[in-house]
């Protein structure tokens, strides 16, 4: 598993597995807990490429990111080997 830091979002860190290019066990450290585990329901054995495509850009507020984006932008790092 791995665990990123968010910058700038309500929850600190996201963890999650890949396997085969495809998320697995996406975990959020604080923030709206009930949305950010629907969150990980809905892309569990997406492929990465296609999570990032849906989720990168994505704001919350006032705020020029949110938790769906700092997970695109783990993802991201991931696929990179980072």
């Amino acid at each position: 598993m791995k665990t990123y830091r968010n910058q700038g979002t309500c929850s600190s860190s996201v963890s999650f597995d890949l396997r085969g290019g495809k998320v697995h066990n996406t975990v959020f450290v604080g923030g709206c807990n009930g949305n950010l585990k629907a969150m990980g329901i809905l892309i569990e054995g997406k492929d990465a490429r296609e999570v990032i495509a849906l989720l990168k850009g994505t704001t919350c507020g006032h705020k020029p990111t949110s938790c769906a984006d700092q997970l695109a932008l783990a993802l991201e790092k991931a696929l990179a080997g980072k």
